[in-house]
């Protein structure tokens, strides 16, 4: 049981690092592919992670894989996060299906659309 366990684990977690690759190709500006490249890519590594923890059964492993998976949740929402916001900054261009620019809205207190785009207001 345990071994169907951690096989499925370890399968969703391929799954979902498939899903953050074709994102990275398929997303058309940095901060949609900082998404793909962040939030699918650090649920895959858990759950491969703790698919192989379950397989090998062995809390000293476990023990090591806890604090490797802990140093993800740490570091790449942060990594994004600041890369996004350097690209912000230095004006990287958004994508001219992005609707709504968060940042200029907030900063307007209102909804401005996002450069380029015919709707706003």
């Amino acid at each position: 049981m345990t071994d169907f366990i951690a096989a499925s684990l370890l399968l969703a977690g391929v799954a979902l690092a498939l899903v953050a690759s074709i994102g990275l190709h398929r997303l058309p500006d940095l901060f949609s592919r900082m998404h793909a490249a962040t939030k699918p890519a650090t649920l895959g590594l858990v759950l491969t992670l703790t698919g192989v923890v379950i397989g090998l059964g062995d809390l000293s492993a476990g023990v090591k894989l806890g604090v490797v998976i802990i140093a993800q949740f740490i570091t790449a929402p942060i990594g994004a996060h600041l890369i996004g916001r350097s690209a912000y900054a230095a004006g990287t261009e958004l994508s001219p299906d992005t609707l709504v620019d968060k940042a200029v809205s907030d900063a307007l207190g209102g909804t401005t659309a996002a450069p380029g785009s015919e709707s706003g207001n």
